[in-house]
This record gives structure tokens, C-alpha cells and sequence, in this order.
């Protein structure tokens, strides 16, 4: 909680600041002329009610800091000066179970009630609590669109009851489950309406010829915990059929919020509404086609058969009514949408606080999924938002998280685990004062909790020396009413006493009202008379002060409009109000818009400067410097991006996550061709060894649009035989080579020897004949063989 002494400091300090900045005390040169006028010029003002001080003065040196008007002889007790103040009202201590005996009087946020006493411009601040307790009660209500593309969807839930429950009841003990349908409104041209096919849209659709008749919205299932009831249902429905693409979701969902009764909320439980449908919803003004003017008005409409009544009768609802519907019922909002539909309902949760949306298969087999891990996300983060907020109040917020760092500007805390507490801080300023006597209620809750911050407010915009003031009072010679110190004269008199009367003037009064010797006569915005500067009226605003020297007109405008809109021009000077700094007031101390999607603070490429990103990073752009196709980590950001919405892998891979960080349109192709120059192509492996390509290109909408591949790159992988064969054909092959070279070597070596040896033999036989003294040592007798042989031959015969 605010410290009254870390509050007095703060104003030490700045009193300190506007007594020397530049010698200016901002509290004499408002000129205020009365208590009230004193305390609405600065909230370091302050005001002396004593009858005798100031003898010799001004009027407006009554007004002036409270420790000067003491060091000027006031007496304390005359000082008006008040100050913003706290009072808790209600501060029960926080629970940690929502099962039990106690579960009707489970506390989640602390403290319950405070009251707030405001100054305007005095700024003060106080703190609250918020718990997830564990075991809280759930009830679960699934509206299922029942047109016949959702025929496949119908078979796979017809027994998710069971199933569902199972899941749920390891998150809590306390659950309970209802169920309602809805097609479209019965009427043209969003349903088929010729007679044939009144009690049978379906007539002569060959795929499907029997459904039953178009409805708006039907509940089936009140809220219970006896599951098999919801199975039993479930069975028992069948499609419908309606003509247009859109269908009238929206419809069954406010009347699933606003009916409490029929369907069975309890108020001491989470309230959780799945809404399955594989199209996107009609808006309001759509009904305007069929001749439906008048706008939905936010009640009940369940007859007696428990079907929207209305559905004929009333245009689809708004966007704002419905988020103002399921905000009053504490509702969290589940889309679960096919995948081709994400993007279309992300943008919905943008404008419906505690909404989620999550990618339903074609056929509904993740349902149970979708659900837990909805549910999961749900409890895993704390909200925060205002109803009633009174236009003239200022609300910043600071919330100090799991991690104990505070972020100011932030009333949102992510990734809880169930029992851990959150803290908020939260600073109010009074930028006014409402008509008297008006008293100001607001509340303060997490999105979807029943618990709720009460916050009364009243305004300390009189002073209390004006309870005891006088009528026609001998101090104001009886032409007057003193107040607080001072005489408020009737009209056409003048003075501290009434003393004068319009019109008087002198040369002693002329002097009077003069800022300095040689300056005009009232700065030349009014009249002097009996020692008073009477300013003159402008179109532009108010003329006042002393000598007339200030005015409400003259202070640096931005884009043309005064201080920004966000303060109060003051004598020449910018007043900003709560969250807002500079000369002209339009720079912006919030710096929840710097913070990119993943948590850093301009995507740790920029600063934040009067609640913008300024990128520093070369090539960085976008709202939070988000964009930045040449920067070196730009693949790598993209690629888990790719990961997790292509192939549901990669750190990103929780659904949730996956959602909040990839926004961009992702463009799958069979072969990537890179055909714009300003497209950066990235590369990367993945976890089969396969490569997986896509480009990145900035589109001049604003959009980030990446292509890539519908499949990683992946050679086949070879068998086991395949490499056995190759492995040994190597070998054979690698054997025969070096066998065939070596028969080579071999070869051509013995030929260069047999060369060599055919060569040395006929130079020998060159010698031996020619020269006489060589014989040849081998003699043929050619004559005694003969007959040798004839001889032979005749001794046979």
C-alpha cells in the first residue's frame, strides 16, 4: 500500500521543484480569488482563511504553498489544505482452495471494498491482490454449430462427455457440463424458406437428404455434473441445414450468457463457453438482408421449448454488446475454429476481453485437447480491467508479477501457475470536479472472476471555512458574503471590503494595475478599476490573473490541438494530466505499447519514447520494431514460426504460445520460387536431417507474409541390403581395379625385359657371323641318318 511517508517526500520534493523553476510559485500566478479556485489551480496549493492575513496584500497572496503561508504568520488551523486519502473498507484474506465447505466464500482478490477521497490533481495510489486458488469449480457449456458441415464433428462428440470429464476432473473436483446447438435464423436469405423445405432443409441434397429444421438457437442441456446426460443428448441430435456461408454463433452466445437461469451458471465457479464452428459468424447490421432493423437488446429470449424466440425478430449482436454480456456473466469465451478460420476469430478475442481461440481438426478428435489446454491458459494468467470508470478520473496500473520486477503500464499477468499471488499498484487522479454532491462508483476485477476491487469515490472540492460563511457580513460592509477570509461582493462593488464600485478610477488605482513601471494597464486584456484589473472576455478562453498577464488559450498545441488534449493550458503553460509529459503534453509515460508479443521491449531492436518504439536496429520497423527482414536474426525468429504453425513442433509448439507470437500469413507451395528481389530467402535443417526453405518478405500493406514449402526437402533413405550391396560391390570394384593395374605393371615391364633380350640376342648373332674364328657348336649329320633309316626299313620288310 502507499506509504504516507514515502507520499510526503514525493511532495517535498516537488513543492521544492516549483518554488525554483525559474522563480515561478504557480500558486500566486493563478490569481485565484477564492478557497475552492486555490485548491483547483495545483495540488501543492493551499489556501489561509485567517481574517487578518494579508493586511497590505493582494488577494491572491492567500493562495500560496502551505509552508510559505506558515512562514507569513497563518496559523495551521486556518490552512485549508487537503489531500487524497485512502480507506479500506472490506480486506479479507485471500483463499488457496475453491472446493470444499468453504466454496462459497472463496476470496481471490484483496482487498474487497476501499473507499477513495480525491483532490484534483493529487495523485495517490493503492495496491491489490489476485490468487488463482486451486480446485476451483468449473462449469462447461459446449454450443456446437449444427449446420451440415458439422455433421462429422456431431459423431466424434457423442460421447465426449465422458471422456471431457475424466480430463477435467484431474483439474478439479467440482465440474459440470451443459450443451446447446445453433444453425442460423429461419428466415431468407440466411436459411432456406420454400415450403419443401420447412421440415426438411436437406430436401433434395443427395449427399444428405434428411436433416432437421432450420433454428436460431436451441439449449439442450442445463448445467450438470451427471455426464452421461450429455452423452444421452448428444446422440439425439442431428444436423441441420442453412443456405449462406455464415451462421448465427452469435446469437447462441449471448443468449448462452445472459440466460443464468436456464442454463445453469453458479456463481461461484468458472464459467467456461465452447464455441465449436468450422465458418465465421454473421455481425450486427447483417439482419438488415432480411429485414431485421431492430437491434439486438442483450436480454433473455428462451421460450418455452427453450429456443431463441427473437431469432426473427432482432439483428445479430455487436461485437461490444457481446463482450459487454460475457464481461457482466464472467465469461471465458473458447473459439474452437477450424484452422482456416484462426486468424479471422484471433481478431475477435482483440475486441472480447477473456476471449481464446484455439484450431479444431476438421473432425473435432482434439476437442478434449483444445479444451484442457484452453482451460490451462485460462488459469494461467490474471487480468485486470475497469467497469464504470468516471470520465475525470486517471487509472495507471503496475503489475509485479511471478518474477517480482514491476511493469508499469501492465494489468496483465501471464504464465501463473495455480495459488501463485499477483500484485497491481494502481495511481488515481481526480483531473476535476463533478457537479456537487455527485459521488463516483467504479470496480475493478480480473477478466471472468466474480471477485471484484469496489472502489467509492468523493471529491474534496469545497473547503471546509466555507460551512461557516456569512451573508451580508460588516467585514464586507454589508454588500457582501465573507468567505473563507475574503469578501464575495455583490455585483457592481469592488474591493477586499466591497469598498468600491465599478467604474471608480484614479491615477493611484492606474499604478495598482500595472505588473512594472512602463507595462500596460492590465497587460492590455482588461480594465482597471478600484485597484483591480477587470479582464476582458475572449472567444478563445479565459483571460485572468493579476494584471491579466494569463490565460487558459496561449500554450503549445500539438497537431493543433491544446496540450495534446491530455492537460490544461495554465498561464502559458501545459498542466499534463496522469501518464502524460512534455511541453505540449503528447508524450505518453505507458509503455505497455512497446512491449513486442514475446515480452521485450521493442523487440530488443529499439527504445520507447513517449509510449512508441524508436528502432535503432538497421531495417527494423513496425509498432514494436517487430519487422526486420535484413536483420540477422530475422530467419531465425521466422523459423520457429514456421515450426510451430506448419508442423506443431519447435519451442513454440504450445498452442497458445504458437497464437500470441506468429500473427503472420503463412503461404505453403510445392516448390518455392523466389521472385521478389526484397524477399529474403532462409534455409534450415531440421530434426530428420531434411531442409526446409521459406521466404520472408515485408508486404507494403504492412503485412508479414511468408512462403515456404509444404514439405521439408528429404532425400529417400537406402535399406540395409542396399548399402550391404554397394558396400561389397565398392570392394570388389576397388579389388578389380587394383588387380587389373597391377597386370598392367606387370604386363608393360615384362615387355620392356623381352625387348630388352630380343635386342642383346641380335647383336649376338651379328658377331658370330662375322667373325672367322667362331664354329657353331651344333653339327646336323644329315647323311648318316638317312641311311641309317634305309636300312632299317628294308631289314623289316
Amino acid at each position: 500500500m502507499w506509504s504516507p511517508g514515502r507520499a510526503a517526500l514525493c511532495w517535498m520534493l516537488l513543492e521544492t521543484f516549483l518554488r525554483s523553476a525559474g522563480g515561478l510559485n504557480i500558486c500566486m500566478s493563478g490569481s485565484a480569488t477564492s478557497c475552492e479556485e486555490c485548491l483547483l489551480i495545483h495540488p501543492s496549493c493551499a489556501w489561509c482563511a485567517q481574517e487578518d492575513f494579508g493586511k497590505r496584500r493582494s488577494l491572491t497572496s492567500r493562495c500560496d504553498l502551505k509552508q510559505n503561508l506558515q512562514k507569513r504568520g497563518c496559523e495551521p488551523r486556518f490552512i485549508e489544505y487537503p489531500r487524497s486519502t485512502i480507506s479500506v473498507l472490506q480486506n479479507s484474506p485471500l483463499s488457496t482452495k475453491g472446493s470444499g465447505p468453504a466454496q462459497y466464500d472463496v476470496v481471490q482478490i484483496m482487498p474487497q471494498r476501499i473507499s477513495l477521497s480525491l483532490r484534483p490533481g493529487d495523485q495517490t495510489a493503492f495496491s491489490l491482490q489476485v490468487r488463482q486458488v486451486e480446485d476451483y469449480p468449473v462449469d462447461l457449456y459446449y454450443l456446437m454449430d449444427l449446420s451440415l458441415s458439422m455433421k462429422d464433428d456431431l459423431d466424434t462428440i457423442r460421447n465426449l462427455g465422458t471422456k471431457l470429464a475424466e480430463e477435467m476432473g484431474k483439474l478439479t473436483s467440482n465440474f459440470r457440463l451443459g450443451f446447446g446447438s445453433f444453425v442460423d435464423k429461419n428466415m431468407s436469405p440466411f436459411s432456406y424458406t420454400a415450403p419443401k423445405y420447412q421440415e426438411n432443409p436437406c430436401n433434395g441434397y443427395k449427399l444428405f437428404p434428411n436433416c432437421v429444421p432450420t433454428f436460431g438457437f436451441r439449449h439442450i442441456l442445463s448445467l450438470t455434473d451427471k455426464v452421461d446426460r450429455f452423452n444421452e443428448e448428444v446422440q439425439k441430435q442431428m444436423v441441420s441445414r442453412n443456405r449462406d456461408a455464415p451462421e448465427g454463433g452469435f446469437d447462441a452466445i449471448l443468449q448462452a450468457a445472459v440466460c443464468k437461469e436456464e442454463i445453469g451458471w453458479r456463481k461461484e465457479a468458472y464459467h467456461l463457453l465452447v464455441f465449436a464452428t468450422d465458418d465465421v459468424p454473421h455481425l450486427a447490421l447483417d439482419g438488415r438482408l432480411g429485414g431485421l432493423v431492430q437491434p439486438h437488446d442483450g436480454r433473455c429470449h428462451l421460450n418455452n421449448h427453450n429456443e431463441y424466440s427473437a431469432s426473427t425478430k432482432m439483428d445479430y449482436p455487436s461485437l461490444a454488446l457481446l463482450g459487454e454480456k460475457l464481461a457482466e456473466n464472467n465469461i471465458f469465451l473458447i473459439f474452437a475454429v477450424t484452422k482456416r478460420l484462426y486468424v479471422i476469430y484471433k481478431n475477435f478475442t482483440a475486441l472480447i476481453p477473456g476471449t481464446t481461440v484455439e484450431i479444431l481438426d476438421q473432425d473435432s478428435k482434439n476437442v478434449i485437447q483444445l479444451i484442457i489446454a484452453a482451460y490451462n491458459n485460462i488459469r494461467s494468467k490474471v487480468e485486470l480491467t475497469v467497469s464504470d470508470h468516471p470520465e475525470d478520473i486517471s487509472l495507471s496500473f503496475t503489475a509485479t508479477c511471478q518474477d517480482g520486477k514491476p511493469l508499469p503500464g501492465f494489468r496483465k499477468c501471464a504464465d501463473l501457475k495455480i495459488g501463485e499471488t499477483v500484485s497491481f499498484d494502481v495511481s488515481v487522479e481526480a483531473r476535476g470536479c463533478p457537479p456537487r454532491g455527485t459521488d463516483q462508483t467504479f470496480t475493478i476485477k480480473p477478466v471472468g472472476f466474480k471477485d471484484r476491487l469496489e472502489v467509492a469515490v468523493d471529491y474534496q472540492c469545497d473547503c471546509s471555512c466555507s460551512r461557516t460563511a456569512q451573508v451580508n457580513s460588516s467585514l464586507c460592509n454589508s454588500i457582501g458574503m465573507y468567505n473563507c477570509g475574503t469578501c464575495r461582493c455583490e455585483p457592481g462593488y469592488l474591493g477586499a471590503h466591497c469598498e468600491c464600485q465599478e467604474g471608480e478610477a484614479s491615477s493611484m488605482y492606474l499604478s495598482a494595475c500595472r505588473e512594472a513601471e512602463g507595462k500596460q494597464v492590465c497587460s492590455g486584456r482588461g480594465e482597471c478599476s478600484c485597484n483591480q484589473c477587470l479582464c476582458y472576455e475572449s472567444e478563445f478562453g479565459k483571460i485572468y490573473g493579476r494584471f491579466c498577464e494569463c490565460d487558459d488559450f496561449s500554450c503549445a498545441r500539438h497537431k493543433g490541438v491544446l496540450c495534446s488534449g491530455h492537460g490544461e493550458c495554465h498561464c502559458g503553460e501545459c498542466k499534463c494530466h496522469a501518464g502524460f509529459v512534455g511541453d505540449n503534453c503528447n508524450c505518453s509515460t505507458e509503455m505497455s505499447l512497446c512491449f513486442s508479443d514475446d515480452g521485450k521491449m521493442c523487440s530488443g531492436r529499439g527504445s520507447c519514447v513517449c509510449g512508441r518504439c524508436q528502432c535503432t536496429e538497421p531495417g527494423a520497423f513496425g509498432e514494436t520494431c517487430e519487422k526486420c527482414p535484413t536483420c540477422p536474426d530475422a530467419c531465425g525468429t521466422k523459423r520457429e514460426c514456421i515450426e510451430c504453425r506448419l508442423f506443431n513442433s519447435g519451442r513454440l509448439a504450445d498452442n497458445e504460445t504458437c497464437q500470441r507470437l506468429c500473427k503472420d500469413k503463412i503461404i505453403t507451395v510445392e516448390s518455392l520460387e523466389n521472385e521478389d528481389d526484397t524477399a529474403v530467402l532462409c534455409v534450415y535443417k531440421t530434426e530428420d536431417d531434411c531442409v526446409m526453405k521459406f521466404t520472408y518478405l515485408e508486404h507494403v500493406s504492412g503485412r508479414s507474409i511468408l512462403t515456404a514449402l509444404q514439405e521439408p526437402e528429404c532425400g529417400g533413405g537406402p535399406s540395409a541390403l542396399t548399402v550391404l550391396l554397394v558396400v561389397v560391390s565398392t570392394i570388389l570394384l576397388v579389388g578389380v581395379v587394383l588387380l587389373a593395374t597391377w597386370k598392367l605393371v606387370i604386363t608393360i615391364h615384362d615387355r620392356r625385359e623381352f625387348s630388352r633380350f630380343q635386342s642383346a640376342r641380335v647383336r649376338a648373332r651379328y658377331l658370330m657371323a662375322s667373325n672367322p674364328l667362331y664354329k657353331d657348336p651344333i653339327t646336323t649329320h644329315f647323311a648318316e641318318m638317312e641311311t641309317f633309316e634305309k636300312s632299317f626299313n628294308g631289314g623289316v620288310h
